[in-house]
């Protein structure tokens, strides 16, 4: 008989604001959560919630996440190369707003952020993304409800 590793909800937690409807959310379907950040930022330890601090250093909660995500897993980034990185681990992968990452559009997200970077050098900056709202929390816990919904519904949880 092989054991199985539970499904965990894996945060990019530096710049996420949607960590209390993570944790709610969560903890409504008894699903552990790994919140990876920078010592730069300090997180209360709650209930079902591990957090994990690495060296400030620009890629250290990317590079963390990557080595310790598994078949399965669920991501929250808005960070496209990590979300890149657990789509081909086979994790599912949402944005802070509840976009749905997959291997059909990671390829244009990608090459988009490279012209981005490009435009940025050459001096041309645009507005940055809009203000989280309450309606895009709303939308972001509905999303990951429904993800755990189908995994519940598929006897992975």
């Amino acid at each position: 008989m092989t054991l199985t590793r539970p499904i965990h909800i894996v945060v990019d937690g530096d710049a996420c604001p949607v960590k209390k409807e993570i944790a709610e959310t969560a903890r409504a379907f008894n699903v552990p959560v790994l919140l990876v950040s920078s010592y730069d930022h300090l997180h209360r330890e709650e209930e079902g919630i591990q957090i994990i601090q690495v060296d400030r250093s620009d890629q250290s909660a990317d590079l963390y996440i990557a080595n310790h995500i598994a078949r399965g897993d669920i991501v929250v980034t808005q960070d496209y190369g990590l979300a890149a990185l657990a789509l081909s681990k086979s994790c599912q992968v949402l944005s802070f707003r509840g976009r749905i990452f997959s291997d059909q559009d990671i390829d244009f997200l990608l090459d988009s952020r490279h012209h981005q970077a490009k435009a940025r050098k050459a001096g041309h900056y645009g507005k940055g993304p809009r203000k989280m709202m309450d309606e895009d929390r709303r939308i972001f816990q509905h999303k990951l409800t429904k993800v755990l919904q189908k995994l519940q519904e598929n006897d992975r949880l």
